[in-house]
């Protein structure tokens, strides 16, 4: 399980900021995503975050992943 008390929660996505897309881990869309994605870092609103860095949004934990995407890593547990 991961520690999410550490994690940075960042709210809800500002369209008007760059952010990128989120996914469901084994979603088609996923793994159909365009390389053009492919970046070393993902964006939520504005703040850049390393590969593998976990953010808290809502009520969901999300992982920056290989593409430079953000894929769901679970709910936020209570």
């Amino acid at each position: 399980m991961t520690e999410y008390v550490h994690i940075p929660k960042v709210g809800a996505p500002y369209p008007e900021l760059r952010n990128s897309p989120i996914f469901d881990h084994e979603s088609e869309e996923y793994e159909a995503a365009d390389l053009e994605l492919e970046a070393g870092v993902c964006y939520f609103n504005g703040e850049s975050f390393r590969l593998g860095a976990y953010v808290v949004s809502g009520s969901e934990i999300l992982r920056c992943a290989e593409k430079g995407v953000w894929v769901r890593a679970g709910p936020v547990e209570p």
